[in-house]
This record gives structure tokens, sequence and C-alpha cells, in this order.
């Protein structure tokens, strides 16, 4: 039998983070933990492209177009949505969601969604590192271990 499980070694790994402008106060903590994760996976500093779009209904084109380019093993998708009193939150998470699974379904590029989805501001400062871990650092590992999974079974 062969079993074939994604290794957290990124000592050879590209990584694209897209993280957004909008609630940058918590994204902003979610893209230092996932860039510090990605580091602490070995992923090299010069392995490691940010960029930075205004909102989530950005990333999954910005996603699209980094991982048509080739140059990447994976890509970490950041942002966050928090509900209002308008039908904007479920348009936004929405499309944002099935966008970035979309990407990598197309193109094969791990787009890894670490985009929050919250009802209050509280949730979103608790999923950035205040109490319930750092969501922006899972989604990091999640790349990484998924990037060399995906590598291990094209290898065969």
């Amino acid at each position: 039998m062969n079993r074939i499980e994604g290794s957290a070694d990124g000592s050879k790994l590209r990584v694209c983070v897209i993280d957004t402008q909008w609630n940058d106060f918590i994204v902003s903590r979610l893209t230092e933990g996932a860039l510090a994760t990605l580091k602490k996976h070995g992923v090299a500093d010069e392995a490691i492209t940010h960029v930075t779009v205004p909102g989530a209904f950005e990333v999954p084109i910005t996603a699209k177009a980094a991982a048509e380019t080739g140059h990447y093993d994976a890509i970490v998708c950041l942002g966050c949505v928090i509900r209002g009193a308008t039908a904007h939150f479920d348009y936004v998470a929405g499309e944002a969601a099935k966008g970035i699974a979309k990407v990598g379904l197309d193109t094969g590029v791990p787009t890894v969604f670490g985009i929050l989805t919250t009802e209050t501001v509280e949730q979103a400062m608790d999923r950035a590192g205040i109490k319930l871990g750092n969501k922006g650092a899972e989604a990091a590992t999640v790349a990484v271990e998924t990037a060399n999974t995906l590598i291990a079974i094209k290898k065969g």
C-alpha cells in the first residue's frame, strides 16, 4: 500500500499570500500569522509573494491570476467579512468562497480559504489570534501540507 500524506516542510515551496485592505485591523493579524507560519515551515522569504487587494470580492480574480502564472505551489487567501444590516455580507462572503474554491479546482494550485466570515467584530478578533488561534496561521499550514500532498500525488 502506498500512503501519501502532506508534509509540513515548505522549504521547496513558493507561496502567494493574498490579503485585503478591508478590515485591516483584523486582516493584518491574519497576515502576520500566515507569514510567520510559512517561515516556520521553512518557506524562504524570497519564495513568498504578498499581494494586497481592496476587499474579499477581489481575492478570487487575483488568486486566479497568481495561479495561472505557474510560479506558485500554493495560494493563501486572507480577509474578513463581518455581517452587517444588509445582504452585502451574503453576496461578498459567498462569492469569495465560491471563487477561491473554483481557482483551486480549475488550476490545480491549492488555493486556501482564509477569509473570516463572522457575525461580529469580536468573533473576528478572536479568530485573528485573540482567543481561538490565528486562522491565517492555520491557512498557511493547510497550504503547505496540501501543496506537498499534490506534489507527492503527481510524482506517483
